[in-house]
């Protein structure tokens, strides 16, 4: 089954290797990963989706939890979260059919970001399910070519996130 975990760790060099390394060695494969900076430049927000056993789930979270650098990790799979993908389709299509590929588009709030003589440069964000049925719907109007973004994803829960003050560096004695 797939997880998704979030992961909130220190901006440094080494930290995603350290993540992935885990699900590695571990023999999970990774189906989806988005890493980027939060709002502190010093902290960044890791999505994973993972395939691995139920009973395993846990297991995972807690392994990640483990790491140096990593301040906490979660599980989202079941919790209630907002989680969303981007893609990008270029559509190379008939003239006649151009009408009803923008009409599609608008259906699946998708929006044309290129569009020339061959056909059309589509974004769409969703979640992932939704962009699988945008992706066939398209797929009948004629050649497309896709990039997916891997998945992002927010908790939607209240609680805060408790994490350690930083310890202060001891001072230097004068001289």
């Amino acid at each position: 089954m797939q997880q998704t975990i979030s992961v909130l760790l220190e901006n440094k060099p080494g930290a995603l290797l350290r993540v992935t390394g885990v699900l590695s060695a571990r023999g999970y494969n990774i189906e989806s990963l988005t890493v980027a900076k939060t709002l502190d430049p010093d902290l960044s927000r890791m999505t994973i989706v993972v395939d691995v056993e139920d009973r395993l789930r846990s297991q995972v979270v807690k392994q990640i939890n483990k790491l140096i650098n990593v301040l906490q990790a979660t599980d989202l799979t079941d919790a209630p979260a907002v989680i969303r993908e981007m893609v990008l389709l270029r559509l190379r299509c008939e003239q006649p059919s151009r009408t009803s590929v923008l009409k599609e588009a608008e259906i699946f709030n998708a929006r044309v970001v290129d569009s020339s003589t061959e056909g059309y440069a589509i974004e769409a964000t969703g979640d992932p399910e939704k962009l699988d049925e945008f992706i066939e719907v398209m797929r009948t109007y004629g050649e497309i070519e896709i990039s997916r973004a891997g998945a992002c994803a927010m908790s939607l829960e209240g609680k805060k996130l408790r994490l350690q003050p930083p310890i202060p560096a001891p001072a230097l004695a004068q001289v």
